[in-house]
């Protein structure tokens, strides 16, 4: 990847409120606004232009992030009718041109991709009832739409939501020694350590039971979350991994297989048997 230089800008001067997102060789914005602070969006110019939007749920552990894809129009009229009407969300990320100059063509099709996109990937559930609808795109307005959606994966990305990227997308190219092993206690999972956090790979088999110490605690919640969500599934006496699933911590994820308060620096093990923390943190001292 080429080097980028990003601007954030703080219209409201708190790095928790709006933020406003953009390369600064690009006409393309990206705006993050808290579902508190919508009214003080609704307020604003880029609130009267045609624009794609992502409704986002917060993040947990062990839940699927939640997001729906729109564009629109009219995205005052649209977010004060999703703030009425929708719950899950908690943070709307707006897509428009410092020039105003999206159409309703672009939007459309910036649509229909980023729902693909969003699929393929598979990071976030995604809640649109279908899958958008490509518009007629000449080749050279799709080339404009390829390059604006370009620009929107990488300020979403900026912003902290990766929607378009896997949560272990370098699974196939990976080397032998960037797996990471977690067996015992009726476990046998496989992850990788990302920059991200842990993610368990699909495939990978913990007990199906919780240790007694376990019971009532954000330990189990954990668990019953995954199973919930689909991320995990019961087989016989066993819970295997339906999905790749990302955790904040190698704790956590160790946790998720194994039924048990455990230190995943040390429960990870890549195949010479070195420890997580041996290899990813004193090597790094």
């Amino acid at each position: 990847m080429a080097p980028k230089t990003i601007q954030i800008f703080l219209p409201g001067g708190d790095p928790q409120g709006i933020r406003i997102a953009e390369i600064t060789t690009r006409i393309v914005q990206v705006i993050e606004v808290p579902r508190s602070l919508l009214p003080d969006f609704l307020k604003m110019p880029e609130s009267d232009q045609v624009a794609l939007y992502f409704l986002f749920s917060e993040e947990e552990d062990g839940s699927e992030r939640k997001v729906y894809i729109g564009q629109t129009g009219d995205l005052r009229a649209r977010l004060a009718k999703h703030h009425k009407e929708k719950e899950f969300w908690e943070k709307a990320l707006v897509l428009v041109s410092r020039t105003d100059s999206l159409t309703q063509t672009h939007a459309l099709f910036l649509e229909w991709h980023s729902i693909q996109e969003a699929k393929k990937a598979a990071r976030y559930s995604t809640e649109n009832g279908n899958d958008g609808s490509k518009p007629h795109t000449p080749a050279p307005l799709a080339a404009d739409c390829l390059e604006i959606f370009e620009t929107g994966h990488t300020l979403l990305a900026t912003l902290g939501y990766p929607i378009f990227d896997p949560v272990a997308k370098s699974v196939a190219s990976a080397k032998p020694d960037d797996f990471f092993y977690c067996k015992g206690s009726g476990a046998n999972g496989r992850g990788m350590y990302t920059e991200e956090g842990f993610v368990v790979l699909k495939g990978s088999v913990g007990r199906k039971e919780n240790v007694a110490s376990l019971k009532g605690t954000a330990g189990e919640n954990l668990r019953n979350r995954l199973l919930e969500n689909g991320v995990m599934r019961v087989e016989g006496d066993t819970v295997v991994f339906e999905k790749d699933h990302l955790f904040r911590s190698p704790s956590m994820a160790a946790l998720s297989l194994m039924g048990r308060t455990t230190n995943g620096w040390i429960d990870w093990k890549n195949k010479d048997g070195q420890t997580l923390d041996a290899v990813k943190r004193q090597t790094n001292e």
